[in-house]
């Protein structure tokens, strides 16, 4: 069986015959180029080239202007470039560009093998995987479980499409209920990664004593309530994606620790001396203004731009044109099937009553909305009255302070003193659904932060955190 081919570009001869001998001792074919003008003729003379390791340094030409001089050459094989520590910069934007993932001078041996593993998975799956195709209407395959087929989620389609077979870390941002989760599994989905692990940790959700543990794993003894050693979310997600929620909410003193294994690919688990080698995909998600956030100093700068490989931008419900109908029908037949009910197309007035809706907690709110409904009504045409939730009041009180689905209605509900009042807005409530709306609403009147919120309501943080991942678990 032929041994897979590595091309090294490479301009100082010590370094590139170190890195050869690696390769080849790894069972792979090293061709060596010193040049940039070397590394074309190569990549010409060379049929069914593996991957590219590539100096972002040569005598005859800057390595970033050579990519995007020579777009074809990402587009083709797995670009790997190595680059030295202060030009961690130069190598976000070579991904940026379209190389595969990068290396940091010195570069450990293992990691490097590491790295060409995966970029030759990649290239080996490639043909396997269908990413985004265009179908006969010229739109974009729904990629995962989207729902939607406007020009706003075509962009996002399409976005998905190019992610996909990069390693490059990903940043979706997006406000509450817009998806985020779904992008994430969607990307991995669609990579060459998708029958690896695809592992989610919100890190809202978690206290921050305990998030650590989480990420890294632990082992036994190293801390009350460690009875077992555990692996971490990291290691779990091997050879798969980890997708990071909420990040934002992170600690600072974590944050390093993340940036450590983002440039190092290994991971020490809490109260071992043990480094290990961890192969995993990030991508991570705020419902915040990541700039912001850095400005504020509570995220760090460098680990913004190290997770900011890929910014990808999810778009509101009310901005998503045409979204809507399409979205409310297939949840109500979804939500028809689990209850054995049957429901009828919605009507002209009902789909022109939803669509006028502000829909401030997104594609969320209205799958609750429309769950709310299939379990209320027995079929098959819903009434006006089973969308209590998009009255046109609540709307405009949505339009004026845009919110969560929940502290929007919270907000109606308090605009009036009168009991009876109240009791007909949160008719059809359950009691969790009530405390979950004053939850969110105290949330969102302490600007995000939930150990302020948890103080306002007189609880624990704690609390709060076991709250929203139940949640998010149920949504």
């Amino acid at each position: 069986m032929a041994r897979e081919k590595i091309l090294i570009v490479e301009d100082l001869a010590s370094l590139a015959l170190a890195y050869a001998a690696q390769v080849e001792k790894a069972g792979y074919e090293p061709i060596v180029a010193h040049s940039a003008a070397a590394a074309l003729s190569a990549i010409a003379d060379t049929p069914a080239l593996g991957a590219i390791l590539l100096d972002l340094q040569l005598p005859d030409a800057d390595g970033l202007e050579w990519l995007r001089a020579n777009p074809a050459v990402c587009e083709t094989y797995p670009v790997i470039v190595a680059t030295a520590d202060g030009s961690l910069s130069r190598a976000i934007e070579a991904m940026r560009i379209g190389a595969f993932d990068f290396l940091v001078k010195p570069i450990s041996g293992t990691r490097m093998l590491a790295v060409v593993a995966s970029a030759l998975e990649l290239g080996r799956s490639a043909s396997r995987v269908a990413v985004a195709s265009t179908s006969r209407s010229g739109k974009k395959a729904k990629p995962g479980t989207f729902i939607g087929g406007s020009p706003q989620m075509q962009e996002v389609y399409r976005q998905i499409e190019c992610v996909a077979a990069s390693r490059a870390t990903v940043f979706i941002t997006g406000e509450s209920g817009t998806g985020k989760e779904v992008c994430a599994e969607a990307i991995h989905g669609a990579s060459g990664r998708a029958t690896g692990p695809f592992i989610a940790l919100n890190c809202g959700a978690i206290p921050e004593n305990l998030l650590e543990s989480e990420m890294f794993g632990h082992i036994k003894g190293s801390f009350t309530g460690a009875v077992n050693d555990r692996i971490g979310a990291a290691q779990a997600a091997h050879k798969g994606t980890l997708f990071l929620d909420e990040i934002c909410e992170m600690a600072l003193p974590l944050q390093v620790k993340l940036l450590r294994f983002l440039q190092t690919g290994t991971i020490q688990r809490v109260g071992s001396n043990r480094i290990e080698e961890v192969d995993v995909r990030i991508v991570c998600a705020t419902n915040r203004d990541p700039a912001r956030e850095v400005a504020e100093g509570r995220f760090r700068e460098d680990l913004f731009y190290r997770l900011a490989v890929v910014p990808l931008h999810l778009p509101r419900l009310r901005e998503r044109t045409g979204d809507v109908r399409e979205l409310a029908e297939a949840f109500l037949q979804r939500f028809a099937r689990e209850e054995g009910k049957t429901f009828n197309a919605l009507g002209a007035a009902q789909v022109a009553m939803l669509e006028q809706h502000s829909w401030p907690g997104n594609v969320r709110e209205l799958q609750n909305v429309m769950r709310r409904a299939a379990v209320m009504h027995p079929g098959p045409d819903l009434p006006a009255s089973a969308f209590p939730m998009v009255s046109q009041s609540l709307h405009a009180v949505a339009a004026e302070a845009p919110m969560s689905a929940a502290s929007a209605s919270l907000t109606a509900y308090s605009a009036t003193t009168d009991l009876e009042a109240v009791a007909r807005a949160v008719r059809g409530l359950t009691l969790d659904e009530l405390e979950r709306i004053a939850i969110e609403a105290a949330i969102v009147e302490v600007g995000g932060s939930l150990p302020s919120a948890a103080k306002a309501l007189g609880v624990s943080p704690s609390t709060l955190y076991r709250k929203r991942e139940r949640w998010l678990a149920t949504s």
